[in-house]
């Protein structure tokens, strides 16, 4: 830092100014992995008290900044050194996209004095990572950096959220410049409106003589902050609520109009359905779930960016928790004609749960993943965030894992990148310390992201992950075998004792072959306090039955 005696005027490097940014918009954290080109913005990071988390593979820093948002609803931050550690960032930022987490993700850049003529890592990252991202920006000079991060930052939150990407020329951050006047503005003014009055109206005519209405809730209600106007007019209005996505936990498991397991058949026979914050694509049959007579409201807080797959009665868009309050005003102050339809709905979704009992309760050896789930519901706390990374066995857990409250359900959403659950689990502790985080691994995602077991030991981060260890890439193994009659590239190595890789990075590790050994090695693994793994071997010829799948 300088001062011009003239002008008084203080001046800071284009890394320093870049931090300061950083804290002004609220930033106490960067994900990172060790580059050059980073080391200005390190630096200014460390005279401004953000703390650098480093981790082993640049996929881990950008997944970790997805999950630091996706857990606190603020954009998460990493910092990517020049070519390879900006492309490995890639997925993660395709992951943020398709799930509208708000990220920025800062690049480091070869020197604009030396452009194109071949520096170390020297490649515009721009036009690849702009299908990507919201905003995709090279700083210009070092006077420019402060008003662009606030850009990336206003871009990142603006609905739908999703990645911002800045990149910087190293000459430029080892440069000094005055600190602009900027803003740091979260952006919510812009989203206090609801949807407008006529199509409110429209909404509550369909809602006032329905008998069989149904709330279908996804991400964006979580990214909305609309959950307390959710269950307002849920409660108000006697809706039975499904939710997927970041809305698992938004509604209660155990809250008398939360439904999971009778979403096939509420969907089908609903009279009117409240779609909010999801989109009609594969998740709900590209429209198909519903019936061919359901009219379907929509809620959002912006027009979708595709089409709707079939012809919806009332879009309402706007900010969710004021589109659903005025919702709920306009409609009635009595609950709908829908008490026999709830006590139907119950009705199935206990017959469906007891259905469930004797895979629960399987005994054999290896363990069916639903056996493992059972034994892991009885330690989990109800605050307990739960991260999925895998396929079938992430799928059997989306079956039956219970949330809470909002923030606890955390799988790679529908870009279904695997790898993202080290990143997720080491910033939701970070984030949430004081809760458990619990890591659902399958064998195979462990091979993408297994050496940041690494980086949870070093940085002294508790998360207790929860292995599933068939030795098959089961997703594609059983439809491949019922397709061909065969498989190929679809087998591990059976009973790898990936417990004790972690072992070797620092944490702590069993290895569990019984069912009735689940819960001891859980509950050591929590009193460990360290990382840990416990390495269930699960059984390889179980097939999911992918008709009831409800992640």
């Amino acid at each position: 830092m300088s001062t011009d005696s003239a002008q008084e005027t203080l001046t800071f490097h284009g890394g320093r100014l870049i931090a300061r940014r950083l804290k002004a918009h609220g930033v106490s954290r960067l994900f990172t992995l060790s580059g050059g080109h980073l080391f200005s913005i390190y630096d200014g990071c460390r005279e401004e008290g953000i703390e650098i988390v480093d981790v082993r593979h640049e996929s881990t820093a950008a997944f970790a900044a997805e999950g630091w948002a996706k857990v606190t609803r603020e954009p998460g931050v990493c910092a990517l050194t020049a070519g390879p550690g900006v492309t490995n960032g890639m997925s993660a930022m395709a992951s943020a996209q398709a799930n509208h987490s708000p990220m920025v993700v800062l690049g480091g850049r070869a020197p604009a004095l030396r452009w194109g003529q071949g520096s170390l890592q020297e490649i515009d990252h721009v036009p690849f990572v702009r299908p990507l991202a919201k905003l995709a920006a090279t700083a210009e000079s070092t006077a420019e950096i402060p008003g662009l991060v606030d850009e990336a930052f206003a871009a990142a939150r603006a609905p739908h959220g999703g990645p911002a990407f800045l990149d910087f020329p190293l000459d430029y951050v080892f440069m000094e410049a005055p600190e602009s006047a900027s803003q740091a503005d979260g952006g919510l003014e812009a989203r206090a409106s609801g949807a407008a009055d006529d199509a409110i109206e429209r909404a509550a005519q369909l809602l006032r003589g329905a008998e069989r209405p149904v709330i279908m809730a996804g991400t964006d209600l979580y990214w909305g902050h609309g959950e307390e106007a959710l269950l307002e007019l849920a409660e108000a209005l006697r809706i039975p609520v499904f939710l997927n996505g970041l809305a698992r936990g938004c509604v209660g498991a155990d809250h008398e109009l939360f439904f999971s397991r009778a979403r096939s058949q509420a969907l089908k026979a609903a009279d009117v359905a409240i779609v909010i914050g999801v989109p009609m694509d594969f998740r709900l049959g590209f429209g198909a779930s519903f019936g061919e007579d359901t009219e379907i409201i929509v809620v959002d807080a912006v027009e979708p960016q595709r089409p709707h797959p079939r012809p919806v009665a009332a879009e309402l868009y706007g900010a969710i928790p004021q589109t659903l309050a005025d919702l709920r005003a306009a409609t009635t102050s009595n609950g709908l004609a829908s008490e026999g339809w709830i006590s139907e709905l119950r009705a199935a979704e206990t017959e469906r749960r007891e259905g469930e009992r004797v895979e629960l309760e399987d005994a054999r050896e290896p363990l069916h993943p639903m056996r493992l789930y059972a034994e892991l519901a009885t330690v989990l706390d109800r605050d307990a965030i739960v991260i999925g990374d895998g396929g079938d066995f992430v799928s059997y857990a989306g079956r039956v894992v219970d949330s809470y409250h909002p923030g606890c359900w955390l799988d790679p959403g529908p870009f279904g990148c695997l790898g993202t659950g080290p990143g997720y689990a080491l910033a939701a502790k970070l984030a949430r310390p004081d809760r458990q985080v619990v890591l659902l691994l399958g064998d195979g995602a462990f091979g993408f992201s297994g050496m940041e077991f690494d980086t949870l030991a070093r940085h002294g981060v508790n998360v207790v992950g929860v292995m599933g260890n068939n030795g098959i890439w089961a997703l594609e193994k059983h439809p491949m075998e019922f397709l061909y009659g065969y498989s190929v590239a679809a087998d591990l190595r059976p009973a790898t004792r990936y417990e004790q890789v972690v072992e070797a990075l620092g944490g702590y590790g069993e290895l569990v072959e019984r069912p009735g050994d689940v819960r001891p090695a859980l509950e050591r693994a929590f009193a460990s306090g360290r990382p840990a793994l416990v390495n269930v071997l699960t059984d390889p010829t179980v097939v999911y039955p992918r008709r009831s799948n409800l992640a």
